[in-house]
């Protein structure tokens, strides 16, 4: 047996052995079999004890004395530390008060995930499981991530998730596949994490075992760095937000010149009349030509006509990024791909088809068993009220409001109570100093945090939770193929507690501890849920030993699959017998219930909204630079911002901002300047970093720098430190999805000369007496 398999921890971007002295962490090491490792894990030590740690319970003065009616101090007061038996009583009395006079409704559990790669310590399950044994609460439904995506392709040609389980093995496309077109590109930083646990980065190794094997890449980005695995590779760089206006441009070739596959459109579409028509300008007078398309892409029509020649000579994938449908009218250009590749008949085949997230996390076509491990079980949530994710700021504005989505009209439930454990508005939402305005609205903010973030110091009450080296779990991805015995490597910091003994003290106040915690201590749970895991495991061809043998090994490692993964394969061969799960049963090139909506701009097929495309030329009239937001490199979100990988990479202190020297040469600007960002919505501070590698009139900053406001007592207050989202709109993508729209953000940027100030992002609030 190796002992240092009892050293393992699983993180959401990596497995690595942990090592402690005197009761302080002092090293991580990448497990030897992870290919290529993320240089996050480095961010730990450092970080997990330092001084951004929330020691205790806390409370914003203002609240401690006058509740609701100091809401306004969100943000600006100081804080008191109590007790964990004051700080209890102090939630439970609010919680009963809510849900006495306003109904379970009026709770809104916002958590987001992704805060523990351990199965059980989940903070999203157990906030959930909390309060659907307390009655239930407002939900959310849908990511920041991908919400225009999730919601499209139902009607189109499947569940996402399901999808991107189902992906083609990257081993099936290095035999097979001669062209490769990303849209969006395929960036290794994306690929470092996995929602439960990343233990092998293979995207790297496969990116260049296609090239190695005579694969052809073309990167359709504004960014060249988007395929830094292969700096070689063909780069088109697109104009951003054009991407659908391409695809329709390489339809029109393909139907024109008649390229398309007939047979396959034939078996496996309906509605190619209704497109056909759109494409070819039956419809509206206008075709969709390469021609056409040249001054909105930015591609020369020649480079747009030989590109579908060349789609549909060779083997062909078309993958876009998850980035991509993240802007206004996202969920067109997802519909665009799937009537692409349905055009192309290359759907189902080894060689090519269609790919929404190769490389947009470490589970796409990895060839790992689907299996994802144990699950804490959340219950039944009793209230119906459910929002998407990206409209919270709306619903705390606007409470008894309607909207519209996804084919309903509803509305906006009147929240009286915020309760987050897990995630940070903060660094997802977008138009920050509105979600400050919205913030204040609600009675009530409780946050379960392990740093002083600045969701944090906005809240009322602030409990510390520990972090997964502080605690035992089991860590367990989809399409990972490992499960990781998670044991704890560090006494609890301070004061701070794991969720689970927080809700389970809060339940005991409540009085339905026993039906939450169902008499079981954290480690009881661990192996009950690993019990339970067992027939799921055994159902994709895995056998779990014992639970005490797992514990004592420390980790297992699944065999893999005995045949190699094809997307949709079977529903090719035979679309009667293996069926999608859409309306028809095939892919719907056109959609007769989305078009049955009554969205002018999703009318039921691939669509260009021109009237959305000459309204943002007419913002950068004034606002001529497009700000494209990343996922980082140097961290996942905004997790360990505060980390040394992250905090070396700043530029005196600023998050950097890529952007092309003929735009800085007209403002002035040179290398390593600390220059203002900003529009209509707020201004903030980076670091710039000249590279020809990106598109001139396109910038780009990573997201995740934490919100650091230079007056935190005014509005709309200057961002010292470089969150991007102080700067995007806060609107949906479109009725159909609502999703979020940074990507879709104009901005004008200058030279910042007066004296650089401090940043203040890591340290803890002030602290007062009551």
């Amino acid at each position: 047996m190796n002992d240092k398999y009892h050293r393992l921890t699983a993180t959401h971007w990596g497995t690595y052995n942990v090592t402690t002295e005197n009761g302080a962490l002092t090293a991580i090491e990448p497990v030897e079999w992870d290919r290529q490792p993320s240089k996050i894990g480095q961010s730990l030590p450092g970080s997990v004890q330092s001084e951004t740690r929330i020691k205790r319970p806390a409370v914003r003065l203002g609240y401690l004395q006058g509740k609701a009616a100091s809401r306004e101090g969100r943000g600006k007061e100081p804080f008191v530390e109590v007790s964990w038996e004051e700080a209890t009583e102090l939630v439970a009395a609010e919680l009963r008060r809510v849900k006495d006079t306003h109904g379970n409704q009026a709770i809104y559990g916002g958590s987001y995930g992704w805060s523990s790669a351990g199965r059980f310590h989940h903070a999203q399950s157990q906030l959930h499981r909390f309060l659907n044994y307390f009655g239930g609460y407002t939900a959310s439904t849908n990511t920041y991530s991908i919400a225009a995506g999730e919601r499209v392709l139902p009607h189109i040609l499947g569940d996402l998730d399901t999808l991107q389980r189902q992906h083609t093995h990257w081993a099936v496309l290095a035999e097979h596949c001669e062209l490769v077109v990303a849209i969006g590109g395929l960036p290794l930083r994306n690929a470092q994490v996995n929602g439960g646990g990343a233990s092998d980065h293979a995207l790297n190794h496969w990116l260049q075992t296609l090239r190695h094997n005579g694969t052809r890449f073309i990167n359709v980005s504004p960014v060249r760095n988007d395929l830094s695995a292969l700096p070689d590779a063909e780069w088109l760089a697109i104009q951003p937000g054009s991407d659908t206006a391409l695809l329709l441009a390489v339809c029109q070739v393909l139907i024109d010149e008649d390229l398309y596959h007939h047979d396959f459109v034939s078996r496996c579409t309906v509605g190619f009349a209704r497109f056909a028509a759109y494409v070819q300008g039956r419809d509206d007078d206008q075709i969709k030509s390469p021609e056409w398309a040249e001054p909105i892409t930015g591609l020369p029509a020649a480079t747009i006509r030989q590109l579908a020649r060349q789609m549909a000579a060779k083997k062909t994938l078309i993958n876009m990024a998850w980035s991509v449908q993240r802007a206004r009218q996202g969920e067109q250009a997802y519909w665009a791909l799937v009537a692409t590749t349905a055009l192309l008949g290359q759907i189902g085949t080894p060689g090519g088809g269609i790919g929404f997230g190769y490389a947009s996390t470490n589970l796409c076509g990895a060839d790992r068993r689907v299996f994802s491990g144990p699950r804490l079980p959340v219950g039944r949530n009793a209230v119906q009220s459910v929002i998407p994710v990206a409209r919270v700021a709306d619903m705390l504005l606007h409470p008894g409001g309607h909207y519209e989505f996804d084919g309903q009209t509803l509305t906006y439930p009147d929240i009286r109570l915020v309760y987050w454990a897990g995630g940070n508005a903060f660094h997802h939402h977008q138009d920050l100093n509105r979600l400050i305005r919205a913030w204040r609205q609600p009675e009530t903010v409780i946050v379960h945090e392990q740093y002083w973030t600045a969701q944090a110091k906005h809240a009322d009450i602030v409990l510390p939770a520990t972090t997964s080296l502080e605690r035992e779990d089991i860590g367990s991805a989809s399409n990972d193929g490992f499960m990781i015995a998670m044991r704890q490597h560090l006494p609890p910091f301070a004061d701070a507690r794991d969720d689970y003994a927080i809700f389970s003290a809060l339940a005991e106040q409540l009085g339905f501890a026993d039906r939450f915690t169902e008499g079981r201590t954290a480690s009881d749970w661990l192996r009950h849920m690993y019990e339970q895991s067992q027939p799921r495991a055994a159902a994709d061809g895995i056998t779990l030993p014992v639970f005490d043998e797992f514990w004592a090994s420390g980790k297992l490692e699944y065999a893999r699959p005995d045949e190699p993964q094809i997307l949709l394969r079977a529903f090719r061969d035979d679309p009667t017998a293996a069926p999608l799960t859409t309306p028809s049963g095939k892919i719907e090139l056109f959609s007769s219930a989305v078009a049955d909506f009554g969205y002018a701009e999703a009318p039921g097929h691939a669509y260009w909204h021109a009237q959305e495309y000459a309204a943002q030329r007419q913002i950068k009239q004034n606002w001529p630079l497009h700000l494209l937001s990343s996922q980082p490199r140097t961290r996942l979100h905004s997790q360990y911002d505060h980390g040394i990988v992250s905090r070396q990479t700043k530029i005196n202190g600023r998050e950097p901002l890529w952007m092309h020297p003929d735009d800085a040469a007209t403002r002035g600007i040179a290398e390593g300047d600390i220059v203002k960002v900003f529009n209509p919505r707020g201004a903030l501070l980076a670091g710039a970093h000249l590279t020809r590698d990106i598109l001139p009139g396109v910038v780009q900053m990573s997201t995740g720098a934490w919100y650091d406001p230079l007056n935190s007592a005014g509005s709309r207050s200057l961002d010292k430190h470089g969150n991007p989202n102080v700067l995007t709109a806060d609107i949906g993508s479109s009725r159909l999805g609502q999703g979020c729209t940074a990507q879709t953000c104009f901005v004008d940027i200058e030279r910042f000369t007066q004296p650089l100030p401090e940043i203040t992002a890591w340290s803890p609030p002030l602290f007062t007496q009551r």
